[in-house]
């Protein structure tokens, strides 16, 4: 009988989605085991074959988990909010609520294909105003919440002002930026601005200046992780520094708790280097240079090799530094200088790998020797421990070098190096000849001792910007009166209807009625009952930041959690997901669900018990080269390697790749706005490209789509190549040419069942060489389903198929079991067989077979003894025992005999190695 794959798998897909198989309700006394897939952003490409490889490994576990008995829930939804959908919406004039739609209808039409055991009733979406309602309120809480360091938790701002108004701030010990002291007497005689003015300081989400990626062709402010090479990933438009108002939440207050938090929880190791390293912390000193025309004002600048010190020849401020603040630059530059700064700062974009810098025409004083050190404005060099200040030691740090080379700086060597374990202070003063570490507690003393530094701990983990400055995002809940910002407590804040999707600031219908609690037209603001609304909206990380606590409690329409969910679900036993948001998103939803703790709203400290990261599937892009100045483009044949700098590297589509990397112009034209009116340098004729092996990805445009693999192979197929490919962590190349393989062993396995175009199964006791192969591969695919190894399992039905048809096996005992292991990887075609072998309830809901290999070594039986079905006693007899010889024992056995008081049996039934039943 042909193995048809559509007909299979669209029936089943469609009593599976009918019958709701996999929305179970759940049973609160049952042991729970919740597993998570990181949330899928849903572009209008749909899909990849990259996308479904956590996918299916976490559909593996739980249909494992749930074979044994556990509460499961594998929960889908989208993180539907976000940039891309804005800027497809700019450039088509589709609304971005509307394209959303759309491509959540795509997403989940190709998941449904796969065979997923999602929980689609739990669905959410974060662009939901159901959904970011409790974002927004979120905010609001963290808006009206201070660090206690005491504590080390969150509190309300009420505390705060009430001991403001008692004590001042000085018996306070809080994580703040505002390092004056004043008494009560003092905080109640500030006016309403100024007061608040000082709380921004304390508060989790506030307001301040920010350095920050500034991209004007996008009109929003980007993350670190959302530029490559001085580039914006979108679209590769320049990006520059700019210093802004901008919300920010105060995660760094929360830095130890990350980093202590890493010690309880199961993550791979290069995992949690990463975020590690994102923490940075580091013990060390801060040492005080002098300004020399002020030396009241003080640079601060942190090290943890204080042994340099004397070497240290130029300052640097860097671009995001509060110094170049309008009301501060005049303290950091020279009068003379000042307008040359300016000029610089104003032209100045992010290029860090060019040597640009300007001088301030001032200096601060060395410390120790009271030399005098130029400082420079750069953004060259970077210190992520020093946001403000950087002090440079050129002969011992290749940037400083460069920047000394160009600028004519003294170099000044201080150390010398015999070897990595050799090496001595040289040119230091009174640390010549000691080593690194005498040397580091030396001038540590010295310099506590005549207050040229303080200790000091710091972290390079900063606090994180939370405003984006576009539309497509969830409204911060803010208005303001009097330039004070207060809250909007009726919730949510929808946004406004555009024609144009730019900024807020662009909206008419964008203002709030104080009295009415309503959004009003932005024309009618008169600062008194109606006032202007925040025109930021938050980043694209806040809704998925908590997205796994809605899973628990989905349809709540009271609050974003019940609290006896909460206690059950308590966090995620296993979160599946790419490395790449080992950093960003980890982080924030690690200091998110530590907010939410601190005011009970959560019983754990951490959000995900145990972390498996997927590797990436490689795929050959497309890479074609543009040069920066003239921008033309230049086919790779004719590409001079040594001047390969001059040329931006830019992804095409691979679907527009001919024979021998030939690129179809035509099409490519056509494709952007960029290419269409584009010079291209051609070889003979011809346009190559150059091919590099790189992570699947739509941004790389080097995607296939499943459908393709669904349509000729099936979803099976796919699921089963993708497990195959190698281990779940490791990076794999896709070959669609291996594909056949499976495809051609899943043919193999469903005709296995049929002899001669009929489903055949023989109702026979299995051979003890049968039942030893059975549970030997049953305990081999446990082994490997609990350590993760989701690809050794398919090798293991391999084998045992080739065992089954050379012993010429086809007993239910043997095929039932090995049929449900089947399923965890190929759901559709394993349903169709347990139909046929006349199985009523679904697949899904069998139990995970029995590994007896114990009982089949022992040599007896102990046989349960029944007379006219009811249960008397057991008796034992040798496995082998032929049953014509346990019948005659049977009748001369004693008990037997005293229980027939006399009588003969009509019948007596045994099953070999079950059960006796007598009949008198």
């Amino acid at each position: 009988m042909e193995y048809n794959f559509k007909k299979i798998e669209k029936k089943w897909q469609i009593y599976w989605k009918k019958k709701k198989i996999f929305n179970k309700k759940i049973l609160y006394k049952k042991k729970k085991y919740y597993i998570l897939n990181m949330f899928p952003y849903p572009s209008g490409e749909g899909l990849h074959v990259g996308h479904p490889i956590g996918y299916i490994a976490s559909d593996i576990y739980a249909r494992y988990k749930n074979s044994q008995g556990e509460n499961v829930i594998n929960p889908i939804g989208f993180d539907s909010f976000g940039l891309p959908t804005e800027q497809y919406s700019i450039q088509t004039g589709i609304h971005p609520n509307i394209m959303t739609k759309i491509n959540i209808k795509r997403y989940k039409i190709q998941l449904l294909r796969l065979g997923i055991s999602f929980d689609w009733d739990r669905e959410l979406n974060t662009s939901d105003s159901t959904y970011f309602k409790w974002t927004q309120w979120m905010f609001i809480k963290m808006f009206n919440s201070w660090y206690d360091k005491k504590l080390e938790k969150a509190r309300s701002i009420k505390i705060l002002i009430n001991e403001f108004n008692l004590n001042g701030n000085r018996n306070i010990n809080a994580f703040s930026t505002f390092k004056k002291r004043f008494y009560a007497d003092e905080w109640k005689k500030k006016k309403n601005f100024e007061k608040e003015k000082i709380l921004q300081n304390y508060r989790i989400a506030f307001l301040s200046k920010r350095s920050v990626n500034w991209c004007p062709k996008l009109g929003t402010v980007l993350a670190n992780d959302e530029i490559k090479e001085n580039l914006s990933k979108r679209g590769g438009y320049p990006v520059y520094k700019k210093r802004m108002l901008q919300w920010s939440l105060r995660i760094s207050a929360y830095s130890e708790r990350l980093l202590n938090g890493l010690k309880k929880v199961n993550y791979p190791d290069n995992l949690k280097k990463s975020q590690k390293s994102w923490i940075g912390k580091e013990s060390g000193i801060k040492i005080f240079f002098s300004l020399e025309k002020n030396e009241k004002i003080k640079l601060e600048i942190f090290t943890i090799k204080p042994y340099m010190l004397f070497g240290v020849t130029f300052i640097i401020i860097p671009l995001g530094s509060y110094f170049l603040e309008r009301k501060k630059i005049t303290n950091i530059v020279d009068k003379q200088y000042i307008n040359d700064v300016k000029k610089y700062l104003l032209n100045f974009s992010l290029k860090e790998k060019e040597i640009s810098g300007i001088f301030t025409g001032n200096y601060v004083l060395h410390p120790l020797t009271k030399n005098k050190i130029p400082v420079y404005i750069s953004s060259f060099i970077k210190d992520d421990y020093n946001l403000n200040s950087i002090m440079c030691v050129p002969a011992h740090e290749i940037k400083s070098y460069k920047f000394a080379k160009k600028f004519g700086i003294q170099i000044l060597e201080v150390l010398s190096i015999k070897s990595s374990e050799n090496i001595f202070c040289i040119n230091s003063s009174f640390l010549n000849g000691l080593n690194l570490k005498n040397s580091f507690f030396f001038i540590k003393k010295i310099l506590l001792k005549k207050n040229f530094g303080k200790k000091s701990i710091s972290f390079k983990l900063k606090d994180a910007v939370f405003s984006r400055q576009r539309y497509w995002g969830e409204p911060i809940p803010i208005y303001y009166e009097n330039n004070i910002p207060k809250t909007i407590n009726k919730l949510p804040l929808l946004l406004p209807y555009m024609d144009i999707y730019h900024k807020l600031t662009r909206a008419k219908f964008w203002a709030w009625d104080k009295k009415n609690k309503k959004i009003v037209y932005t024309n009618l603001i008169n600062n008194k009952t109606i006032f202007p609304l925040e025109t930021n909206t938050m980043p694209s990380w806040a809704g998925s930041s908590w997205y796994y606590l809605r899973y628990m409690d989905p349809k709540n329409k009271n609050f974003f959690l019940n609290k006896i969910k909460e206690n059950y679900w308590k966090n995620v036993d296993l979160y599946v997901g790419g490395i790449e948001h080992a950093t960003g998103h980890l982080i924030y939803a690690r200091f998110w669900h530590k907010f939410l703790k601190d005011y009970g709203l959560v019983n754990s400290e951490e959000p995900f018990k145990k972390i498996i990261n997927q590797g990436m599937i490689l795929v050959k892009s497309a890479i074609i080269y543009r040069n920066k100045k003239k921008k033309y483009y230049i086919s790779y044949s004719l590409l001079n390697l040594k001047k390969k700098n001059d040329f931006q590297k830019i992804n095409i589509d691979i679907k527009y790749i001919k024979n021998k990397n030939e690129v179809d112009l035509e099409k490519i034209k056509t494709w952007r706005d960029e290419f269409k009116n584009s010079k291209f340098i051609l070889d003979n004729g011809k346009f190559t490209c150059n091919r590099i092996l790189e992570k699947m990805s739509k941004s790389k445009y080097n995607v296939i789509n499943p459908d393709f693999i669904y349509n000729k192979y099936g979803a099976d197929t796919l699921r089963m190549y993708e497990m195959f490919l190698g281990p779940l962590e490791k990076s794999k190349i896709w070959n669609i040419k291996n594909i056949d393989g499976i495809y051609n062993f899943l043919k193999k396995f469903w005709n296995f069942f049929h002899k001669k175009g009929k489903f055949y199964v023989d109702e026979n006791y299995p051979s003890k060489e049968e039942l030893e192969i059975l549970y030997k591969t049953i305990k081999k695919i446990k082994n490997s389903l609990e350590s993760f190894s989701f690809n050794i399992p398919i090798s293991e039905f391999m084998i045992f198929l080739n065992q089954l048809i050379r012993m010429k096996c086809y007993k239910r005992q043997i095929l039932e079991p090995i049929t449900i292991l089947f399923s965890f990887y190929a759901p559709h075609i394993s349903e169709e067989i347990w139909y046929k072998l006349g199985k009523k309830k679904s697949i899904y809901f069998a139990n995970f077979p029995k590994n007896n290999i114990n009982s089949l070594l022992e040599k007896y039986f102990n046989y349960p003894v029944t007379f006219n079905g009811k249960f008397r006693f057991k008796i034992k007899f040798k496995k082998s025992e032929p049953i014509h010889k346990i019948e005659k024992k049977l009748l001369n056995n004693e008990k037997i005999i005293c229980f027939l008081k006399n009588k003969k049996p009509k019948k007596i039934f045994i099953i070999m190695n079950k059960i006796i039943n007598i009949v008198f």
